[in-house]
């Protein structure tokens, strides 16, 4: 998985120490772009400058706003970071909301989590890595119908001198 060092992920956890704890396991797993915010205000203030994360990890309660503020801010300036959630908080109409909003997936902090994050990264690194294939993939289709094109169109104009003896 060499994409990883490609991938900008920011963490925005209020927990100095959690946060922390979540940069640091990301590190061990060798994802090397990864940038920790202590606030949602940080991390919208960030986006507007002009960076453009892949992932967003964050907290649902932060202290001035709470995640799907967060989300949604940051979804109106740059509709392509994809959100995990990461809380302590089990409420279902919380998790549907970030789900309704945007979000990737809504992770309860237990003692697994750090792993079910790392799955989740994971999976939306294949998606991204996947949609820039099919990009790239398109782009040749395109190239090969244009070229593909002009052969005929010579074909049929060397067809059609050819029946009216216009070749010398």
């Amino acid at each position: 998985m060499s994409e990883k060092k490609n991938n900008l992920i920011f963490v925005v956890e209020d927990n100095k120490i959690y946060n922390k704890l979540i940069v640091e396991f990301l590190a061990k797993n060798k994802f090397s772009n990864v940038k920790p915010f202590f606030s949602g205000e940080e991390c919208v203030k960030a986006i507007k400058s002009g960076e453009t994360p892949d992932i967003i990890i964050q907290d649902y309660f932060l202290e001035k706003m709470n995640g799907v503020d967060v989300l949604r801010k940051v979804k109106q300036i740059n509709p392509n970071p994809e959100f995990i959630f990461l809380t302590s908080h089990e409420d279902m109409e919380v998790a549907v909301n970030t789900i309704k909003f945007g979000a990737y997936d809504y992770i309860i902090k237990d003692k697994i989590t750090l792993d079910k994050v790392l799955d989740r990264i994971k999976k939306i690194m294949r998606v991204k890595s996947l949609e820039r294939r099919n990009e790239e993939i398109q782009k040749y289709i395109y190239l090969a119908s244009g070229f593909l094109l002009i052969v005929i169109v010579f074909a049929i104009l060397y067809f059609v001198f050819d029946i009216f003896g216009m070749n010398t």
